[in-house]
C-alpha cells in the first residue's frame, strides 16, 4: 500500500516550531463537535460488510454505491472520473469519486479532503481492510454529513475518494497510485491552483491510535494540525513518523498543492488477513474527525 522513503536531512528548525504552535481560540458553534466517530464507525462496517474490494471487483462497485448514496443524502452532487490504466494484471478500469456541493453565487472549492477506498488484492488471504481502505472512507463520509450542515463550510471543499490506491505488485512510478496519479494529471491540465491545499485521510481507526504525520508534511499544515489537537486535548495521539512516505497525497503535492498524509502507520495488521473492524474503534474516528474539523474551520477554510 504505502511506500516508505528514509528521510536524509530533515529540517531540524522545522519540528520545535511546530511543537511549540500555541493553540487557537475555539471559535463560536464548535462544528467539531457534530462529527460522530459511531456514525463514521457505520460506514466503515457497511463497506467491510461487502467484503474484500479491489479495483474492478463488485464488491468495490457495491462500495461506489454506497459512498454516492450517502453523499447524496448529506446534499453532495457526485461524479465519476472513470479511466482504463496499465497494471502488472492488465488494463484495469479506476473509478475516482469525486463531490462537491451545490450552490449558486460561491466560489469553486479550494479545499481537498481525501481517502482511498480500494482494498489491496491478495491471491492467499481474505483482505478487508477494515483500517486501511475502509476507516478513511467513512470518517470523509462522516465529515461530509457535518459539512452539508454547514453550506458556506462544504462550498470550500471538493471530496475526493480515490480508486486503485493500491499496488498490485511492487509499489512503483506505475503501481500503486492510480487514482491519485490520474486526478493530478487531470488537475495540472486544467489548472491545479484552484487548491490551495489538501488532507488525504489513511488508516484512521486503529484501537491504539498513533496518528503519524510523514517527516516531509507541509509545516505549516502540520503545525495546525498539531495546534488543533493541542487545543481539543488530543494533542498525545499525533506525533510524527520518522521518514516520508509516498501515499495519495504525493501526486497533488508534485503538482503544487500542499497536501498532508493524517496516517496511522503504526498498524500491526497492515496489509494482513487481521485488518478487522475489531481492530478499530469509534473513538479513535472521534478523535481525527474532531481534530480535521477543528483545523478546517479555524484554520484550512478560513
Amino acid at each position: 500500500m504505502k511506500r516508505l522513503v528514509l528521510l536524509i536531512g530533515f529540517v531540524s528548525g522545522a519540528l520545535p516550531s511546530i511543537l511549540c504552535a500555541e493553540p487557537p481560540r475555539a471559535a463560536q458553534g464548535k462544528v467539531w463537535e457534530e462529527f460522530s466517530g459511531d456514525k463514521a464507525m457505520a460506514h466503515v462496517q457497511r463497506l467491510v460488510d461487502l467484503g474484500p474490494r479491489p479495483p474492478g471487483s463488485d464488491a468495490i462497485e457495491k462500495s461506489r454505491d454506497y459512498i454516492e448514496s450517502q453523499l447524496r443524502l448529506s446534499g453532495w452532487q457526485v461524479t465519476r472520473q472513470a479511466f482504463t490504466d496499465d497494471t502488472p494484471h492488465g488494463k484495469v478500469r479506476f473509478v475516482n469519486l469525486i463531490a462537491r456541493f451545490p450552490g449558486q453565487g460561491r466560489a469553486a472549492p479550494a479545499f481537498l479532503l481525501c481517502s482511498h477506498y480500494d482494498t489491496k488484492m491478495f491471491d492467499t488471504i481474505r483482505f478487508v481492510g477494515a483500517n486501511d481502505g475502509g476507516s478513511s472512507t467513512g470518517l470523509v463520509l462522516e465529515l461530509a454529513r457535518v459539512l452539508g450542515q454547514h453550506p458556506n463550510l462544504a462550498a470550500k471543499v471538493e471530496l475526493v475518494f480515490f480508486d486503485g490506491e493500491e499496488a498490485y505488485e511492487n509499489f512503483s512510478e506505475t503501481d500503486g497510485l492510480y487514482g491519485s496519479r490520474y486526478f493530478a494529471r487531470q488537475l495540472e491540465a486544467n489548472g491545479a491552483k484552484q487548491f490551495r491545499a489538501g488532507i488525504l485521510f489513511d488508516m484512521v481507526g486503529d484501537r491504539s491510535l498513533n496518528i503519524t504525520l510523514p517527516a516531509d508534511s507541509p509545516v505549516e499544515m502540520a503545525r495546525d494540525i498539531f495546534a488543533s489537537a493541542e487545543a481539543l486535548k488530543l494533542r498525545s495521539y499525533f506525533s510524527y513518523f520518522d521518514r516520508e512516505m509516498t501515499d495519495d497525497h504525493t501526486p497533488l503535492n508534485a503538482i503544487g498543492i500542499p497536501t498532508i498524509d493524517v496516517i496511522d502507520f503504526d498498524f500491526p495488521w497492515w496489509h494482513t488477513a487481521d485488518d478487522t473492524i475489531d481492530k478499530l474503534s469509534a473513538q479513535s474516528l472521534q478523535i481525527v474527525g474532531s481534530v480535521a474539523f477543528y483545523y478546517l474551520s479555524e484554520f484550512g477554510l478560513k
